[in-house]
């Protein structure tokens, strides 16, 4: 059945990316706010707006960096550059930056949300659970804190929200295990505001791969996100400052660059990086198992080993380290009046089945 039905699909979706092509959307005087403009993928799609003639609007915490990012921007075409220090995991940082720009222009046509933070371990090697919350602030909240200072007046320009996301989401690599299920909350949450907005805000969602050798190191969504100093140098499998990239990576983060703009310009809903990523979508639709199979074959690894502690023999009058006892934390914490009286406040035995 698919097999017949493949020619026609790619038919009807050839004739509707030609008519879209026709229609592409001009940004000149048009505003773009970017996210992690100042490396990466964000700097990358900066310039390519840049080129269109868009006015920009980049945000990152590193400063000193967008200036840079500016002036390249300026040079290949960009109107208007406003340049925004900010956290996007704080609220109140994305309510002042999309201040900023209606205050500074006006209007605010389309966000990009190009902010992320990946990792390269084993879930079990993280070591401390305290990177756990802080990748899914970045690669989850770091999207909806802007989106939603910013939906009002993209519904006002009927503008456009461009996502960041990875292939990882439906196509699960090892060592990614965090960073695969914050992008999948991330398409999750779009795909569904898609259908809130209806045609009042088009929203594409963008997906991409990997290059180099291998997964892990070859990354190529760099992490330029929200990340604080002292919180990094103590989770040194955390990349926030990621280094230069090889030519040919740079040459592949450019070229994803492009397909997103072109494709968020021509109104796609969708845009996936390199195309033949379609291949794994049919057998994962049609053939999970054998997906399964060449995967665990091609590109899985040993995992850490999982045996039990062993005990630790010391020296005599020497004492040794225990490892710290995970703290107890009640599912639904009570008001201290309450449990004390050893009662439960209304309605929380209904709350308690529903999380059991």
């Amino acid at each position: 059945m698919l097999a017949f039905a493949w020619p026609t699909l790619a038919f009807l979706r050839a004739a509707e990316w030609a008519v879209k092509a026709l229609t592409k959307e001009d940004m000149r005087d048009k505003v773009v706010l970017v996210t992690g403009a100042s490396s990466a993928i964000g700097e990358q799609v900066a310039y390519e707006y840049a080129r269109r003639g868009a006015s920009l609007v980049l945000v990152a915490r590193r400063e000193h960096r967008l200036f840079a990012v500016r002036d390249n921007a300026r040079a290949l075409g960009a109107g208007q550059v406003l340049v925004v220090a900010a956290d996007v995991v704080r609220e109140d940082d994305c309510r002042r930056l999309v201040a900023d720009t209606i205050s500074y222009f006006g209007q605010l046509d389309h966000l990009v949300n190009a902010v992320s933070l990946g990792h390269d371990f084993y879930f079990e090697e993280a070591g401390d659970t305290a990177a756990f919350p802080h990748l899914m602030d970045i690669n989850f909240w770091g999207n909806v804190y802007p989106t939603y200072a910013a939906l009002p007046y993209l519904r006002r320009s009927h503008g456009r929200i461009v996502v960041n996301a990875s292939v990882e989401t439906w196509l699960p690599m090892p060592r990614m295990s965090l960073y695969s299920a914050a992008k999948a909350a991330v398409i999750d949450f779009y795909e569904t505001l898609r259908y809130e907005v209806r045609d009042d805000v088009g929203i594409t969602v963008a997906t991409h791969g990997w290059i180099g050798g291998e997964p892990g190191a070859g990354r190529f969504a760099l992490e330029e996100g929200a990340a604080s100093p002292d919180q990094t140098q103590t989770q040194p499998h955390l990349k926030v400052d990621a280094p230069e990239l090889p030519a040919a990576a740079a040459a592949q983060v450019e070229a994803y660059a492009r397909a997103v703009v072109d494709g968020a310009c021509r109104g796609d809903a969708r845009v996936r990086r390199p195309g033949w990523y379609d291949v794994f979508l049919v057998f994962r639709a049609f053939a999970p198992d054998v997906l399964a199979w060449t995967f665990r074959l091609l590109l899985s690894t040993a995992a850490p080993a999982t045996a039990a502690p062993r005990a630790v023999v010391a020296p005599v009058g020497v004492a040794t380290a225990a490892l710290p006892a995970p703290p107890a934390r009640p599912l639904i914490e009570y008001p201290a009046n309450a449990t004390a009286a050893g009662r439960r406040p209304a309605g929380a035995v209904a709350q308690l089945h529903k999380l059991e």
